[in-house]
């Protein structure tokens, strides 16, 4: 094996334990380093409690490692230079981390034509998305008792079938958000006597990896930049008309995530380092998107002014402000737009079919509000 190999296979294997320590935490509601005694140096969860989280890494692994490996296999079939798989594990040690912050593979060399950046972007979504299906059916069609929460909650059991009325009381209790394929399932495929409150679907395993798999295809098929969805886009649109659409897809992102943030209905003052660091934030995301500063500050301004008129207009109204993070991802390091490839021949009519199959995709998988923390 060549010592590149042993990189990728190494961090796989690093992968693989972190995320089935993440698994063991979700599932059984444990921290390692935390018992009912505080902090521990020597772990608090058992060799046999750590393996119960291969069900998740296993399921979750399996959908990145497909969806990796869709786009590679397409780049190799074009002769595209390309690394294998790196995988990123990323552990904490409670329960807030799901073991990794992804994979990616690296493209050595420019990609030639919108034909090769379409199938390469869209090889991944929809590799991934063929294994997060059956996945998720297996999840819905086997589902334990309603008793298998006890088994995490003991204190739920005294108050029976109806604790979800009292032990959920706003005191940062997570909750997966919600998205139609997920809906789906939930009124045609599972026995509605045995679905879990939406406040302990982390403990259920390869619910919770489908989950997450559909989050993560969703996120890649966000219409922007170089994502997946940004060179499908790309390669149905062409340079030129993408340049200008992703730019306004972005702000409309940046626009949503951003609702709700600053609070209108308390001392304005108060908050004064608020309404300054979110400013900051708005004009780094959006400085990429210009070379003048000056245009900069004005699309910062209009997107700072739409959102407070907004809030005036409708109180109570808020966006996902986890998304905010991922913005400035997008804006500082992956970029809002696209290169310009040497070959810009349109699509043919079945790749442009094959392009507004992955919206629906898409549309399927997003959740607008995907982490709730109440």
């Amino acid at each position: 094996m060549k010592p590149r190999h042993l990189l990728h296979a190494l961090l796989f294997l690093v992968t693989l334990v972190t995320t089935t320590l993440a698994g063991a935490e979700w599932r059984l509601g444990k921290s390692y380093f935390f018992d009912q005694h505080g902090f521990t140096w020597a772990g608090s969860l058992s060799w046999e409690e750590i393996l119960q989280g291969l069900p998740f890494s296993l399921a979750f692994l399996g959908v990145l490692t497909v969806h990796e490996f869709g786009h590679y296999f397409t780049a190799r079939y074009y002769k595209v230079r390309v690394t294998l798989p790196y995988y990123i594990p990323m552990w904490l040690g409670f329960t807030s981390s799901i073991g990794t912050m992804g994979a990616f593979i690296r493209i050595k060399e420019r990609i030639f034509s919108r034909k090769e950046f379409f199938d390469i972007g869209i090889a991944g979504p929809f590799a991934g998305f063929a294994v997060a299906l059956p996945l998720l059916w297996y999840g819905f069609t086997h589902l334990p008792p309603p008793e298998y929460i006890y088994q995490i909650h003991p204190e739920y059991q005294l108050l029976g079938s109806r604790y979800a009325e009292f032990v959920y009381q706003g005191n940062g209790d997570l909750s997966l958000g919600r998205n139609l394929l997920f809906w789906i399932f939930e009124q045609l495929v599972a026995d509605p006597a045995l679905l879990p409150n939406r406040y302990e679907i982390i403990h259920y395993p390869y619910l919770f990896a489908g989950f997450l798999a559909l989050f993560f295809t969703a996120l890649n098929l966000l219409p922007i930049g170089q994502l997946d969805g940004g060179h499908i886009l790309y390669g149905m649109m062409g340079y030129e008309r993408f340049n200008r659409l992703s730019p306004m897809l972005f702000t409309l992102f940046i626009f949503y995530a951003g609702l709700g943030l600053i609070p209108l209905d308390t001392d304005l003052l108060e908050y004064w380092w608020l309404w300054g660091g979110y400013a900051l934030y708005l004009l780094i995301v959006f400085k990429p998107m210009f070379p003048e500063v000056r245009r900069s500050v004005l699309i910062a301004a209009g997107v700072f002014s739409a959102q407070i008129a907004v809030q005036l207009w409708w109180p109570g109204v808020t966006g996902y402000h986890g998304w905010l993070v991922f913005g400035l991802v997008l804006a500082r390091a992956m970029g809002i737009f696209h290169p310009h490839c040497p070959d810009e021949r349109p699509l043919s009519k079945g790749r442009i079919f094959m392009g507004w199959l992955a919206l629906l995709v898409f549309v399927l998988c997003f959740s607008p509000q995907p982490f709730v923390i109440d």
